[in-house]
């Protein structure tokens, strides 16, 4: 296999491993908001359960999680998730990056002193515009160097999806290094990664800057 044919089959699975990192982007970030209210809930019986799951999914390895999602429900109830293995992995993805960023979220809301609270409602903000207008954009100040950390985590993580055969490009360059036996293909994974991840770093970089104004 020549350089060029090996770049391009490759170049196929980052859009794989970038389907991982949106999808799961897009349905954990705001998952994460709603479990970070449930843990935070005064009902003590949903407080409970919600931070007994959070250690669950942060105390378990990510690759078992994706384990159990895509194959337990053959061995429990005897039918596959999907035929397409994206949707497991997503749903593994995001259920577990979505208990890291409720604790991300929980310790920003938690962060802001009580008197934000008191003037708004002395003001005569409802409960719900207090949160949206005076302590989320000023949670997500606080919290954009902890996300920015999760999300190139996540970028390097996509790389888990081997354990499933689902042919992302870690999995792609693998193959390729069995057949030629190779170590080039990793180098130009890595590669692949690095400038991935140096992407979304200057992206979430721009996020912060664009956010200084609510100092």
């Amino acid at each position: 296999m020549s350089f060029f044919s090996m770049m391009l089959k490759m170049s196929e699975g980052l859009s794989k491993t970038c389907a991982i990192f949106f999808l799961t982007l897009l349905f954990s970030l705001p998952l994460g908001m709603l479990v970070a209210l449930m843990r935070m809930s005064r009902n003590r019986f949903i407080s409970t359960v919600t931070r007994g799951i959070i250690s669950v999914l942060r105390g378990t390895p990510l690759m078992l999680q994706l384990l159990a999602v895509t194959y337990g429900p053959y061995y429990l109830f005897g039918f596959s998730v999907s035929r397409n293995k994206l949707i497991p992995v997503v749903i593994a993805f995001a259920i577990n990056y979505a208990a890291y960023f409720a604790e991300i979220y929980r310790g920003g809301i938690e962060s802001i002193p009580k008197g934000q609270y008191e003037a708004a409602q002395v003001l005569g903000y409802s409960r719900l515009r207090t949160f949206l207008r005076i302590i989320l954009p000023q949670v997500v100040k606080r919290i954009m160097p902890s996300i920015t950390n999760e999300v190139v985590t996540l970028v390097k993580d996509t790389s888990i999806a081997f354990t499933v055969s689902y042919q992302e490009m870690f999995t792609i360059g693998k193959q390729i290094a069995n057949s030629q036996t190779s170590f080039l293909p990793f180098v130009v994974a890595g590669i692949f990664y690095f400038a991935f991840n140096a992407i979304v770093d200057f992206g979430m970089g721009r996020v912060e800057k664009r956010l200084n104004y609510y100092r």
